[in-house]
C-alpha cells in the first residue's frame, strides 16, 4: 500500500441473507409508496442499493437491498437488524393474498393487474413509523408535508446505524417527539393542529404498537380513538403497517378523482368513490394501488394549491 493511502473499513452487517421471491418483485416501485419525496431520510435509492431505516422492537435498524428477483440480498445493521432483515419479505408483499379479487370486474383494472405482476401489498409491522409521516400529511400539500418530515428527522431522528448513505435517519421515538419544543416545531413548519395530533399519538404510542398486527379494522378503530386521528390517517397507517387490502383513504384530496376519472370518466366525491369501488370490497385498496400505477386524473384547471408557510406565521 502506498504511503498516505488509507483503507476504509466497512462495518459488517449484523444480519445477512439471500431471499428468492416467488414473483417478479420490483423493490423500488414497491417501496416507493413509503418514500416521502426524493429527499426522504428514511428511504434512499442509490447505486449501492435500496436503503431503508426502521424502528423495531429491538431498536433502530438500517437495511440494504441489492441483487435481483432471482437472489435478493438483504443486509441489515443496528440493534434491530435481525428483526428488520427478517421482515423484508413482508415489506415487499410476501404475505399478501389475492383470493377473492376479481380484476375482470372492470377492463382497466384487469389490464393494470396483468401489467403489474410485481405489485403486492406490503406491510411493515411498525405502526409508529407509518403514523408520524401520516400525521404530518394531514390537510397539507405533499411538498409541505415532505419538507416538515425532513426537518423533523434532522431535528430529532437518530443517525442510521451501519454504513448508510450520508444523511439517513431513523424515525424519532415517541419520547423524542414529545421532547420537541413548540418553537422547534414552528421552525419545522408544523401548525398547531398537526402538532397536537402528533403529541397525542406519541403519548399512547406504546399501546398502538403490537407484537403482531393482523386486524385492520381493530387497528383503525384504536387509531381513531386518539384525538386528531381521523378516517384518512387511520387508513393510511393501516395500509402500510398491516398491508390492509381493503382500507381506502376516504377524505384524500386527490384520490376520489383518480378513482372517478379512471373507472367512470368523471369527477366524484368520497361517497361516489366508494360506490365505484364496491365491486371489489375486500380488495378496494388493491384497486386503488393499481389505479395509482396506471389510472388517470381529470384535466387540471385553475391554480394549484400553494403550500402554507407556517414558519412565517
Amino acid at each position: 500500500m502506498a504511503v498516505g493511502e488509507h483503507v476504509l473499513a466497512v462495518e459488517a452487517p449484523a444480519y445477512e441473507q439471500v431471499w428468492t421471491p416467488g414473483w417478479p418483485v420490483d423493490v423500488r416501485r414497491v417501496l416507493s409508496r413509503d418514500r416521502r419525496g426524493t429527499g426522504d431520510p428514511t428511504v434512499r435509492f442509490a447505486e449501492s442499493g435500496v436503503w431503508r431505516t426502521t424502528t423495531t422492537p429491538d431498536g433502530p435498524a438500517t437495511v440494504r437491498l441489492t441483487g435481483s428477483v432471482i437472489a435478493l440480498r438483504v443486509q441489515a445493521w443496528g440493534p434491530g437488524a435481525a428483526w428488520a432483515g427478517a421482515a423484508v419479505p413482508r415489506w415487499l408483499g410476501a404475505e399478501d393474498r389475492t383470493e377473492g379479487f376479481d380484476a375482470d370486474a372492470h377492463p382497466l383494472v384487469a389490464r393494470l393487474h396483468r401489467g403489474a405482476p410485481w405489485l403486492r401489498l406490503g406491510s411493515t409491522g411498525r405502526v409508529w413509523d407509518a403514523l408520524v409521516p401520516a400525521v404530518l400529511e394531514q390537510k397539507v400539500t405533499g411538498i409541505e408535508a415532505h419538507r416538515t418530515w425532513r426537518e423533523l428527522l434532522r431535528l430529532a431522528g437518530e443517525p442510521a446505524p451501519g454504513p448508510a448513505p450520508e444523511g439517513m435517519r431513523v424515525v424519532p421515538s415517541a419520547e423524542r417527539v414529545l421532547a420537541v419544543t413548540d418553537w422547534q416545531w414552528h421552525a419545522c413548519g408544523l401548525d398547531g393542529a398537526r402538532r397536537r395530533a402528533l403529541r397525542a399519538v406519541a403519548s399512547v404510542a406504546s399501546r398502538l404498537e403490537a407484537a403482531v398486527h393482523d386486524d385492520c379494522a381493530d387497528l383503525r378503530r384504536r387509531l381513531q380513538s386518539v384525538p386528531g386521528i381521523g378516517v384518512w390517517t387511520a387508513a393510511e397507517v393501516a395500509q402500510r403497517a398491516v398491508g390492509c387490502p381493503d382500507s381506502v383513504s376516504v377524505g384524500d384530496y386527490h384520490l376520489k378523482n383518480l378513482v372517478g376519472w379512471s373507472l367512470a370518466g368523471r369527477k366524484t366525491d368520497d361517497a361516489g368513490m366508494l360506490e365505484l369501488l364496491e365491486p371489489w370490497r375486500g380488495h378496494r385498496q388493491r384497486v386503488v394501488r393499481l389505479l395509482e400505477v396506471g389510472g388517470s386524473m381529470p384535466p387540471k384547471r385553475g391554480p394549484r394549491m400553494a403550500p402554507t408557510q407556517y414558519r412565517s406565521i
